[in-house]
């Protein structure tokens, strides 16, 4: 089963919690036992799973990425979003969770963050939810 959802992120860059929505997915998809495949089909965004508990964690995961890549590098894409695509590039396009009863297999803290570098803009995240073949 594929689903879309859209993500309007606000600001340049952010972590925007989207745990709830691929939740709704799964439920939706009635699988009890499978994988959710998330991919993002944009050239500037990403996705990854980490702490969602301590809303700092985005902020200090953002900080890092801003110092490691910074808007005003020596870059030559004319477009001038450069920082925006090493940035997908090192987080990646594509995340794996377990669906286990019926559930994500999320760890206790565990959240699903879209990851806008180019932003604000309207986004879409592929939800791909396949059942497990015994």
């Amino acid at each position: 089963m594929k689903q879309t959802i859209s993500v309007n992120s606000r600001l340049r860059t952010e972590l925007i919690d989207i745990t709830g929505q691929v939740r709704d997915a799964v439920r939706k998809a009635g699988i009890e036992e499978g994988i959710c495949h998330l991919f993002v089909p944009h050239t500037t965004a990403g996705i990854t799973i980490n702490e969602g508990a301590d809303t700092s964690v985005k902020r200090d995961i953002l900080t890092c990425l801003n110092k490691l890549v910074p808007f005003d590098g020596d870059y030559k894409h004319a477009e001038g979003n450069s920082a925006a695509h090493i940035k997908t590039t090192l987080v990646g396009t594509s995340a794996l969770c377990l669906v286990e009863n019926g559930q994500l297999a999320l760890g206790t803290w565990q959240s699903i963050f879209f990851c806008e570098f180019d932003g604000p803009r309207d986004r879409r995240v592929h939800i791909g939810i396949f059942f497990a073949v015994d």
